[in-house]
């Protein structure tokens, strides 16, 4: 090897390295649509634990309504290139959603049951298509994963590596730890998503709102652990979501409050009453 060739690679190496640790994505959108796939066949195969919820005129009505709606926004730049889809897991304890690369997101009925609000609702699933849109998922794996994996997915000297990470998905390896940059974006996107929309854009923050009036989630970060490793600083997002609002001129909301863009009462019609 010539000191040219081994420069080049030294140089790529060099780059490689401070690009896995500053956010940096390896991943092509086509990845992020299979990486999906393979974790959406890892569900599947799990049907003891993720049960698919089966009333199919609820999860149209929340598809239709919401979840398309929400994906008709500007700020939704790759409606077209992701196989943007909504699943709900019968699972009435787990009050959360998560989403995977490729457009796949999922909800939990406890968290249906728990929510008061198409608004509250709709800022949810805006949080969750942020993370897609913004791929922090493949932005972690790059990070966490380093070199010799993103080079040999990039190259595709291993065929099976996607699947491998699909599981790794599947099992929480990298779903469970959204970072604080992270939330603050995938919130900062739904709050300009549902500009665009029927919704109350601050509503992102109705969930947290809900739950430290339940006591849920307190001042200082105390609370229910597992719910906080996939939520950091809930009760700081409440405070920076009212900031937004401000500065965007828009009054600031609870999630106890009623009239225009908050559809309590179709919540309760057509979600709520919907749900066995």
């Amino acid at each position: 090897m010539n000191s040219k060739s081994k420069y080049f690679i030294v140089s790529v190496l060099t780059f490689l390295v401070i690009a896995c640790s500053s956010g940096f994505n390896l991943f092509s959108d086509s990845d992020d649509m299979q990486l999906g796939t393979q974790f959406s066949e890892e569900l599947k195969k799990n049907v003891n634990d993720y049960p698919v919820y089966q009333n199919s005129k609820l999860k149209d009505y929340i598809n239709t309504r919401i979840f398309q709606h929400i994906l008709k926004s500007p700020e939704v730049k790759k409606r077209n290139t992701y196989n943007y889809q909504l699943e709900i897991i019968d699972n009435d304890t787990t009050k959360n959603a998560f989403a995977v690369p490729g457009g796949y997101v999922y909800v939990y009925t406890g968290l249906l049951k728990y929510l008061n609000s198409e608004a509250a609702l709709a800022g949810v699933l805006a949080h969750e298509i942020g993370h897609v849109e913004r791929r922090h998922s493949t932005r972690r794996i790059t990070s966490a994963y380093g070199i010799s994996m993103v080079l040999g997915l990039a190259l595709g000297d291993n065929p099976n590596q996607m699947v491998e990470l699909a599981a790794n998905l599947f099992t929480g390896l990298t779903l469970l730890a959204n970072s604080r940059s992270d939330e603050d974006e995938a919130d900062e996107f739904a709050v300009n998503a549902l500009v665009s929309s029927r919704y109350y854009p601050g509503s992102v923050k109705f969930f947290f709102e809900k739950m430290k009036a339940d006591k849920l989630i307190e001042e200082g970060g105390n609370g229910i652990s597992t719910f906080l490793s996939t939520h950091p600083d809930p009760i700081q997002r409440i405070e920076v979501a009212n900031q937004r609002m401000k500065s965007m001129g828009y009054g600031i909301k609870h999630f106890t409050d009623t009239g225009d863009g908050i559809y309590n009462n179709e919540y309760k019609k057509y979600i709520l009453t919907k749900l066995r």
